[in-house]
């Protein structure tokens, strides 16, 4: 056998005298590392016998650095030497994929991928497998949902399979920390794939439910090889601070002090670009990295942390599986995830090569809602199922997501995350042009998704729990996992004692209340009217028209904020009281104001007039929210927008098309506000707002604006969804 690694080949002699598979594994493995020493862990040669000599079908449960990709990659030489075809590696995240095939590569494993990011490359990588020039296949989930790949390319590809590999497995599961609809698709897989090709599963984070799940789904006569989970390197701690400012001066107090480089985890988007701003504004190289990120940047920035060309990467949990830099000193988490497990996974990313590496989570008083929200964001609401598919079965022909947000009123991520769920279940089906129905017929399993959100709730309580308790943290998470080997680390927090400073100097603490008070994000205009909208009532199409159109205004802030977000959201929670705005609220609109007009009002000019939204539900918010606005601006109040029709029909969260629905023709300018505009022609208009969700409020009483003859309209919102 001859691999072929970048720097060139390396010649692996077999054994003559013996077919012994232990000992070709053990050349291979030899020839992989580059070390004539080099031997199995305790599992690694038993998954790879399993597979190679017996065609089994296996489950690897090992904790993050054990040596899973050694199994595969070993497996696959093995099988490769004895004629099989190429393996293939389903994979989850664009950043694994990378990782993987950069160790494939190192290792001599040929390898190549096709993912989204490179689709167009498939010519290239059909023709090296043609040419039996790949070892490894690397496929993302998504693209097994692809009509063409589906249609075209996977019927060859289970044909010359040799090994099918199943990477970061919980996400097959219901009950898996991070479950992808697209990973179900992976049990069609398997049952396609002849009897003789074995498959691998492999995971870091799975309970025994978890895994009970995964082995029904590989089927029959699963070989699952479970090892201790417990992570020896990691050093835990919880540090419990008052507020954002405190968690955020603990950081600029203690950053520069945390070993080697790291991540630092947040819940929410806007909380990661937050936080690097404040960091990088103090001097720290630091940089955000979110699912907004652009791919090519996410690539860049990953290398930036691998190479220690940055302190710190400030992510969302868009930073998770695959991304793999063995000495990753520490990780910090603002904000808990929402269970053991998935926190687990993420810590894993510290300390996989090397003796030590420093944990600590400063958890925040919003966790519990932030929760909330994502557990339930997930889950399929029956009258939305029965929706999409009434829809697709009274449609002639596929229909695009857009098509359907125009008869399903629900937003495009979790539409489409619907749709995935209701084709792994066989309802539904991705093709050329959209969706069609597949005729078969579907059943809400109304008490799998209780048992899900209940299995959420208790997952955050036992977050709560670690979070609070005295004994051994890691004990705690390896037992969360079901490993029955979890025993007390001797190293966290509760074990030794606390191991880092609680101390936040006053600079800093001061440093990070200035940068949460400071606030002010554009509010950009809608440009296009929503696809198919005329259905739902509304004579409208493509672009708006450029008397139709508002200015960019300002928000004060998001509520997943850390500044200004806690005080929001308080404040438009259910049940909250209607009350004037908070002086020191008023103050931060006023420095929006002010930074505003520095700007050159968007080209605008500087407003004339005040004018507000009618409100049911915060009338005394937006008088006051006004009076105070034209008295320190020394604008002229010109009154509120008329609702019509009773206002506004419908709830904040649907998607475009309904919610433009729900508020057209549901403003208007009245009689007085009318002739009161008419004394101020030629500038801009002000137009006050408590919250924002679609934009389609303030668009289209915008709108209404002016074509009563305001010149502009320039919207200053308190608040925006999300």
């Amino acid at each position: 056998m001859t691999l072929q690694p970048a720097h060139g080949p390396i010649s692996v002699v077999q054994p003559a005298a013996t077919t012994d598979t232990r000992a070709q594994a053990q050349v291979v493995l030899q020839a992989l590392v580059g070390r004539a020493d080099a031997d199995f862990h305790d599992g690694q040669f038993e998954a790879i016998e399993a597979l190679v000599d017996s065609g089994r079908r296996a489950l690897v449960v090992q904790r993050t650095g054990w040596g899973k990709s050694a199994v595969y990659f070993v497996a696959s030489l093995l099988l490769r030497s004895r004629g099989a075809g190429p393996t293939l590696i389903v994979s989850p995240l664009l950043a694994l994929m990378r990782d993987q095939v950069a160790a494939a590569e190192r290792a001599g494993v040929r390898a190549m991928a096709i993912n989204s990011a490179n689709a167009t490359e498939w010519g290239d990588v059909t023709a090296a497998l043609d040419a039996d020039e790949v070892d490894v296949l690397l496929v993302s989930p998504e693209r097994l949902t692809n009509p063409s790949f589906r249609e075209n390319q996977l019927p060859t590809l289970i044909q010359r399979t040799g090994l099918l590999v199943i990477d970061e497995a919980h996400c097959i599961s219901d009950w898996g920390h991070d479950f992808r609809p697209d990973y179900r698709r992976i049990a069609d897989l398997i049952a396609q794939l002849p009897a003789s090709v074995p498959v691998l599963a492999t995971t870091a984070t799975a309970n025994s439910r978890v895994v009970a799940d995964i082995e029904e789904q590989l089927g029959k006569g699963v070989f699952t090889i479970r090892g201790p989970l417990a992570r020896k390197s990691l050093r835990l701690g919880v540090l419990r601070l008052a507020d954002s400012r405190d968690r955020l001066g603990w950081l600029l107090t203690h950053l520069a002090e945390l070993p080697g480089s790291g991540i630092i985890y947040t819940l929410t988007v806007s909380a990661a670009e937050d936080t690097a701003r404040l960091l990088a504004e103090a001097g720290h190289v630091v940089k955000a990295y979110t699912g907004r990120t652009d791919t090519m940047d996410r690539e860049a920035l990953e290398e930036a942390l691998k190479n220690n060309q940055v302190k710190a990467l400030v992510a969302t949990s868009a930073l998770g599986m695959g991304f793999d830099k063995p000495d990753l000193g520490f990780v910090v988490h603002l904000g808990a995830p929402s269970s053991p497990v998935a926190y687990y996974q993420q810590v894993g990313r510290a300390g996989r090569g090397s003796a030590n590496a420093d944990v600590l989570l400063l958890p925040g008083t919003e966790d519990a809602e932030i929760w909330k929200y994502f557990a339930t964001a997930s889950m399929p609401a029956q009258d939305k199922a029965m929706a999409v598919l009434t829809a697709l079965g009274e449609s002639p022909k596929p229909m695009s997501t857009p098509a359907l947000e125009a008869r399903v009123d629900l937003r495009r991520t979790p539409l489409e995350l619907l749709l995935k769920v209701l084709a792994v279940d066989g309802a539904v089906r991705r093709v050329t042009g959209g969706w069609e129905s597949t005729g078969q017929p579907w059943v809400y399993d109304a008490e799998r998704y209780e048992r899900i959100a209940q299995a959420r709730v208790d997952e955050q309580q036992s977050m709560v729990e670690y979070e609070r308790m005295s004994g051994c943290r890691m004990e705690y998470l390896a037992a969360a996992l079901d490993d029955s080997t979890a025993s007390p680390c001797g190293r966290c927090d509760n074990c030794a004692g606390r191991w880092f400073s609680a101390e936040v100097i006053s600079s800093a603490s001061e440093a990070a209340g200035e940068a949460l008070r400071h606030a002010g994000l554009p509010l950009e205009p809608r440009a296009m009217w929503p696809t198919g909208i005329n259905r739902l009532g509304v004579p409208v199409k493509g672009k708006l028209k450029a008397d139709e159109l508002i200015s960019t205004g300002r928000i004060l802030a998001r509520l997943t904020d850390l500044g200004w977000g806690n005080s929001l959201r308080a404040m438009f929670a259910a049940g909250a009281q209607d009350a004037p705005i908070d002086p020191a609220m008023a103050h931060a609109v006023v420095a929006v104001l002010r930074e505003w007009g520095q700007a050159g009002w968007e080209g605008a000019g500087r407003p004339v007039a005040v004018v507000s939204m009618p409100s049911r539900s915060k009338p005394l918010l937006l008088q006051s929210f006004a009076e105070a606005i034209c008295h320190i601006g020394r604008l002229p109040y010109l009154g509120e927008m008329s609702l019509e029709f009773g206002g506004p029909t419908g709830q904040r969260g649907g998607n475009s098309a309904y919610r433009l629905a729900g508020v057209w023709d549901r403003f208007s300018v009245g009689p007085a506000l009318g002739e009161a505009l008419a004394a101020y022609p030629g500038g801009p208009v002000l137009l006050l707002d408590d919250l924002v969700d679609s934009r389609w409020t303030v668009t289209v009483a915008g709108r209404a604006l002016r074509q009563a003859g305001a010149d502009q309209v320039l919207p200053l919102v308190l608040a925006q969804a999300g």
